[in-house]
């Protein structure tokens, strides 16, 4: 089956959670009121949905960047921040996550309203509240709100073609699929023709779009596996509609009703009859001087086999009968997209969240000697620490200073030849060494 590649790249960054609060109890009847802030709410997330409605990824060509909300700050009265609403983003069913510097696969969505999460909104940080105990009954401590993460995608849609374009080698396929598409098909009169199928979007100004896919060119005895058949038909057996192009040059030496009806027949002798799928005929290279003449005996040719169809007389070299050809085409697309609808029974799709994400380990961290007397400590979960401890407030920096004590931060400076006075940093924060 033909498939059409689009892809694109794009950064998320979910919410930062919200900074706990550092407050007190200031009651009229509470003489030593005890600590008194709040959590802060939790910071939203990226969550891609897939859409059925959607069939490229457009959307993402002219915006890349994705941010959501932070959660509200912690407040007084022990009052919890609110969390911030997660943010939600469309993608075209089909659409594979990979993280772009890494290469690895996040997740596909393969059903119509499947939720994958890309990016997890930080959690809130902790207020004083949470800080007391009996030796510091009224604790100036509070958690900085976890950063939220903040990922580049590439994000990559496989989309099968809705429109297939069938008929002899030389009709004009590839011809007319460069003139609706930006697609560049390798175009040559030769009697094997493509042997890949070329496929393209058609973007019309309507903002309807469809892909189209340049099928191999189909001979006699295509169906049992003469030629390129079988791998022909194999492909044109998902394509919603056909468009069955049919030359109008005098010269090819051949009856142009003779070429629709032995087209017809082969897609009739398949294994599946694809001769039920809706199609359009369309008479090609009307350019040609003494196509007229033919166009003529071909109609006339097809009332004698009981074919009422309309024929559409395009030239792609002049553009002739080319638009009309594309938006009726779009319509048919919608027509067959929503009978195929009606059909199927209504399945109700359980919305799932799907979710890669490794915590990073606190006590993991890499001391470097960057200076005469300069040192500097990276280990993603070290920095994730700093971050979120509040340093406007002494028992902060204190409780800071133990807890990179406990995970063997001093020890490790230590050995690496810190002595006291020299300037260590962790990400953005700068401090002193002390022994």
């Amino acid at each position: 089956m033909p498939t059409f590649v689009d892809q694109t790249k794009i950064e998320v960054q979910a919410g930062k959670g919200g900074d706990g609060m550092v407050a007190f109890r200031h009651e009229k009847y509470v003489p030593n009121g005890g600590p008194a802030g709040g959590d802060g709410g939790r910071g939203g997330s990226i969550i891609f949905v897939a859409d059925s409605g959607l069939r490229t990824l457009m959307d993402f060509r002219y915006r890349r960047k994705f941010k959501a909300d932070s959660g509200e700050n912690g407040r007084i009265k022990s009052q919890y921040g609110r969390a911030a609403k997660d943010l939600y983003l469309k993608v075209p069913v089909g659409t594979t996550v990979y993280d772009f510097n890494t290469g690895e696969l996040i997740g596909d969505l393969v059903k119509n309203k499947q939720e994958l999460v890309v990016a997890h909104g930080g959690r809130g940080g902790r207020g004083n509240i949470h800080f007391a105990n009996s030796v510091n009954t009224a604790p100036e401590i509070a958690e900085n709100g976890e950063p939220g993460e903040d990922r580049v995608l590439r994000l990559e849609l496989k989309m099968l073609a809705d429109v297939g374009l069938v008929g002899f080698p030389s009709v004009g396929k590839s011809t007319l699929l460069s003139v609706v598409t930006k697609a560049k098909p390798k175009i040559a009169a030769y009697s094997f023709t493509t042997l890949t199928p070329n496929l393209g979007m058609v973007i019309l100004p309507d903002g309807r779009d469809f892909s189209m896919a340049d099928l191999p060119g189909l001979i006699e005895g295509a169906s049992q596996g003469v030629g390129l058949g079988i791998q022909f038909l194999r492909h044109i057996e998902r394509t919603k509609v056909i468009l069955h192009l049919v030359s109008m040059d005098p010269n090819n030496g051949r009856e142009a009703i003779e070429d629709y009806k032995t087209i017809r027949k082969e897609l009739a002798s398949y294994t599946e009859d694809l001769s039920q799928k809706r199609e359009l005929i369309v008479a090609t290279q009307m350019d040609i001087p003494g196509s007229e003449e033919k166009f003529e005996e071909f109609k006339k040719a097809l009332k004698e086999e009981n074919i009422d169809e309309p024929v559409y007389a395009i030239s792609s070299v002049t553009h002739k009968g080319v638009d009309k050809l594309m938006q009726d085409t779009a319509s048919l697309v919608e027509e067959v997209e929503k009978q195929k609808a009606e059909e199927e029974p209504k399945l109700v799709v359980q919305e799932t969240k799907e979710y890669k994400y490794k915590a990073p380990k606190k006590n993991e961290f890499t001391v470097e000697k960057v200076g005469e007397h300069e040192f500097v400590v990276t280990g993603e979960g070290l920095e994730r620490l700093v971050q979120m401890t509040n340093l406007d407030h002494q028992d902060g920096i204190m409780l800071l200073a133990r807890k990179l004590k406990n995970l063997g931060v001093d020890d490790a400076l230590r050995n690496k030849g810190a002595v006291d006075g020299d300037d260590v940093a962790i990400g953005d924060f700068n401090f002193e060494f002390v022994q």
